[in-house]
């Protein structure tokens, strides 16, 4: 190694100085050179206060620091075979020591030579021939800073296990308040049985399937997916607002009375508005896909549905999947005015309204999961 000598300005004072903030436990530092003299001075000079580790090379001390992290690195620059840039470089890559501050020790001079350090993850320089002042100063600020990096990554851990498990408390209250929601529409609504569980799983498999086709994947991620089943129960919530007259008929309404029943979309829709405005969440992805379920799950994809007439795509995906899925449920459901349908009968009247009632790509959904589909009836069955 080439470096002026001597190593050390002014030994007499070495003795004399104390880091500015030592931790305890004693820091364990790593001093990395390829000359045993250096590192004898080096360690005189630190283990006073130090725990000192030394190493002879640059891949001793890679190995050293992989196995066992220290607080600090000495580095010098200039070495055979791996030069102290490539031992912070790789140091810097490793999760393991990433993190661990380096002091670069080197006789170069140059600007760019210091330029190269800072480039490679160096924290700071320590130019020979050394001050011990100097040494032991750079040493205590970069480990105070280490500490201080290290509590403020420990606080913010602290900090998102905390609002993790707030979000997870705030998740489990949503879903109760919303539970509750649903079934007090069902205890409305005796003849529902376990039509929204149904609905539910049915829209969870429409849409999967639908999210393995080409260009669907941006529109239905899994979390999209699971939102959307999760809202999908609250389709029918306005229902609350109907009169048991109406809501409970033992047969068919009249063209009076189903005037008022189809004002279930907008109430349920102002319903969930409100608790969205309430709770201050109205951008929550939930309650948007279980505003637009509970208002558009009865439009038409030819235009001719209510409450708003929208037709094709301008009608939201997700009324448009509960659109086959609360269909195709009623079908193969009893009713105190009709029989259930066969599940085949169902499956081909989906097919007859594809283009018309329905979206087309919905209806291949349904067909293309059809088996999936009769399993959740049988299971969840009345």
């Amino acid at each position: 190694m080439n470096f002026e000598s001597p190593l050390l300005l002014q030994p007499e004072r070495a003795a004399s100085i104390q880091p500015l903030d030592a931790p305890t436990p004693p820091a364990r530092l790593l001093v990395v050179d390829d000359t045993p003299a250096n590192l004898s001075l080096l360690t005189n000079l630190l283990d006073h206060t130090y725990r000192v580790q030394l190493a002879t090379s640059g891949v001793k001390a890679l190995d050293i620091a992989q196995r066992n992290p220290p607080d600090l690195i000495v580095l010098d620059v200039m070495m055979p075979e791996m030069d102290g840039y490539e031992v912070c470089r790789r140091l810097k890559v490793d999760a393991r020591t990433r993190h661990v501050p380096v002091l670069f020790l080197t006789a170069l001079s140059r600007p760019e030579d210091e330029s190269r350090g800072f480039e490679v993850g160096g924290a700071d320089f320590i130019h020979k021939p050394f001050n011990p002042a100097t040494v032991l100063a750079r040493v205590a600020t970069q480990l105070q800073v280490k500490a201080w990096q290290d509590a403020l990554a420990d606080r913010n851990r602290w900090l998102q296990q905390a609002l993790q498990a707030r979000l997870v408390e705030v998740d489990r209250l949503r879903d109760a308040t919303f539970h509750v929601m649903v079934s007090f529409a069902e205890f409305r609504d005796e003849a529902t049985g376990n039509h929204v569980r149904r609905t539910q799983e049915y829209v969870r498999t429409l849409a999967t399937w639908l999210s393995l086709q080409p260009g669907m994947g941006a529109a239905l991620d899994a979390e999209q997916i699971d939102l959307l089943a999760k809202s999908a129960p609250l389709h029918d919530i306005g229902k609350v607002a109907i009169p048991d007259g109406i809501l409970l008929k033992p047969g068919r309404l009249t063209a009076e009375e189903f005037t008022v029943m189809k004002t279930h979309a907008l109430r349920g829709w102002d319903l969930l508005r409100r608790a969205a405005e309430r709770m201050g969440d109205e951008d929550s992805l939930f309650l948007q896909y279980a505003m637009q379920i509970a208002r558009h799950h009865h439009e038409r994809w030819d235009g001719n549905g209510y409450p708003d007439g929208l037709a094709g795509e301008a009608i939201p995906l997700s009324a448009r999947l509960m659109a086959v899925a609360d269909v195709y449920d009623a079908l193969i459901s009893r009713r105190p005015y009709k029989e259930p349908m066969d599940h085949t009968v169902a499956l081909n009247h989906i097919r007859a309204g594809a283009g018309q009632h329905f979206d087309p790509a919905v209806v291949r959904a349904l067909e293309a999961t059809v088996a999936q589909i009769d399993d959740i009836a049988r299971r969840w069955h009345d």
